[in-house]
């Protein structure tokens, strides 16, 4: 296995004028992207309305991808798109924080692009994800059913303004950018020597040529079992063997105890 991780934040591209418009329009406060991926296209009224409510109490202005139904209460620092270019506005020097459910690309694009994080995992492996950044002081994990929208502003507010996170964030960031190729590059090279070697059955796992026993350890596991049985058949008959014995000595003793008394 090969790992290729972040190759999706290779390429950045500048911003259309619209983008550029709105994030050149935030001042000193600059921006917040948030994203729950493409799979996420609305959700329930009273979680929007508290989520736009959350977002409205930061000055950073957000662009939300959403397309719902938009929330009555929408604050004016908020613009909700169909879509956004998610790498090239993270990689924008005016990008503040991002809000994602913690999926794989949006975790490298936040790593690459050295942007503190709000997670909220929804399924998958987003769960661990979101851990595993938490635990590196690079974002706040939140669950997005039981959360306030105090929760969010609280979690927005301490990622943009505590330093710690960016400063964690741009660790792992200088740790993931420190290789000797680009992860695209390092795709390309193996693709081709896989092709060039006639798919390269020598890097080809050996399990491929284990039957399904032998992969399961079905027999190394049956072994174990019966000397595990054998070993409790044996303590067990021992058991008995001394009981029996001991039985016998006090039935013999309460004879002999009988015939004296006689």
């Amino acid at each position: 296995m090969i790992i290729i991780g972040g190759v999706n934040c290779a390429w950045k591209k500048p911003l259309s004028q619209e983008f550029e418009a709105i994030v050149n329009s935030s001042g000193e406060h600059g921006i917040v992207v948030f994203s729950l991926g493409s799979m996420v296209s609305e959700i329930p009224m009273k979680k929007a309305m508290e989520i736009a409510e959350a977002l409205g109490t930061i000055p950073q202005t957000v662009l939300w991808r959403y397309t719902g139904e938009t929330p009555p209460n929408l604050a004016k620092n908020t613009k909700l798109v169909k879509w956004l270019p998610q790498n090239d506005l993270l990689a924008h020097p005016k990008a503040r924080a991002f809000i994602t459910h913690a999926g794989s690309h949006g975790i490298y694009e936040g790593i690459c692009n050295a942007v503190p994080m709000v997670l909220m995992p929804l399924f998958g492996d987003q769960m661990d994800n979101a851990k595993r950044m938490e635990s590196r002081g690079a974002g706040v994990t939140l669950n997005v059913i039981e959360m306030t929208s105090k929760d969010l502003s609280d979690a927005l507010k301490a990622v943009i303004y505590d330093k710690k996170y960016k400063e964690n964030i741009q660790r792992l960031s200088a740790l993931h950018l420190d290789r000797p190729i680009e992860p695209l590059d390092l795709a390309v090279h193996w693709v081709e020597f896989v092709m060039k070697h006639k798919g390269a059955p020598h890097l080809r796992p050996a399990a491929h040529d284990l039957n399904w026993i032998q992969y399961h350890s079905i027999d190394v596991i049956a072994f174990l079992l019966a000397v595990v049985l054998l070993a409790l058949f044996i303590s067990l008959k021992c058991c008995l063997f001394c009981c029996r014995k001991c039985f016998c000595r006090s039935g013999r003793m309460s004879k002999k105890s009988k015939s004296k008394s006689h």
